[in-house]
């Protein structure tokens, strides 16, 4: 099994980002909510995995595709999604297979922090961008990256990995570790502006359901969001 094999644990993976404290009471309304009224808007689903940020996108009134590496998670939100959202397989480090000015929005959930450079993905999220675009995304908090990753130098950029257990497997993740001052200079070089930069709680009733998630959620950080808008 390779790292980061996300076609291998797919439909375990999908059935617990359904109703998790981490997934479903925290990160994704967190930045739904951040991506505001999309009714109307052409919105690109970057990283849309199995289709959850998708399907209440088009519940808000857009007109959604979806793009992701794995092909496993793809076939995944093609059960969700129906034929209602057109999906491709697209790698974020690579050229992206859209026309230039082609969204309103972009929203990318949690797919940054796979990458070593930022400047491919930023730089094609701008080109795609119409004129005065959206992009709204979250990734792994820096702080926390660190404090977990047992890491020497905050400011450097490096790799750590994770052992997640999902159904009977456990699949190495591998992420990358970038100090907050990076993602603020890649922002800016690629041609963005900051709307809003957040550390949001969980929803209420992620205390009852899931009490150890909660207390880790609401006093360590955990994910950071972004809402840029093309400069």
């Amino acid at each position: 099994m390779s790292v980061n094999d996300y076609d291998a644990m797919a439909a375990d993976y999908s059935a617990d980002n359904e109703n998790n404290a981490w997934n479903a009471l925290y990160e994704r309304p967190a930045i739904l909510a951040m991506a505001g009224d999309v009714a109307g808007k052409r919105v690109l689903d970057a990283g849309c995995g199995a289709g959850a940020h998708s399907e209440a996108l088009l519940a808000g009134g857009a007109e959604v595709e979806g793009c992701d590496l794995s092909a496993g998670m793809l076939r995944q939100a093609r059960r969700r999604l129906g034929d209602c959202v057109a999906l491709k397989q697209a790698d974020l480090t690579q050229p992206l297979p859209y026309a230039d000015k082609q969204f309103d929005m972009i929203l990318s959930s949690l797919a940054l922090h796979y990458l070593e450079d930022w400047s491919q993905p930023l730089g094609e999220f701008h080109r795609i961008l119409k004129d005065d675009g959206r992009l709204v995304f979250s990734t792994h908090h820096p702080f926390m990256d660190h404090a977990q990753s047992g890491g020497v130098d905050y400011f450097a950029t490096y790799t750590f990995e994770e052992a997640w257990q999902r159904g009977d497997q456990t699949v190495t993740m591998r992420f990358w570790h970038r100090p907050l001052v990076a993602m603020l200079r890649a922002i800016a070089q690629a041609g963005f502006h900051i709307e809003q930069i957040d550390e949001p709680m969980p929803l209420a009733q992620a205390r009852e359901k899931f009490p150890d998630a909660w207390r880790k959620l609401t006093t360590a950080p955990r994910f950071l969001f972004f809402a840029l808008r093309k400069a």
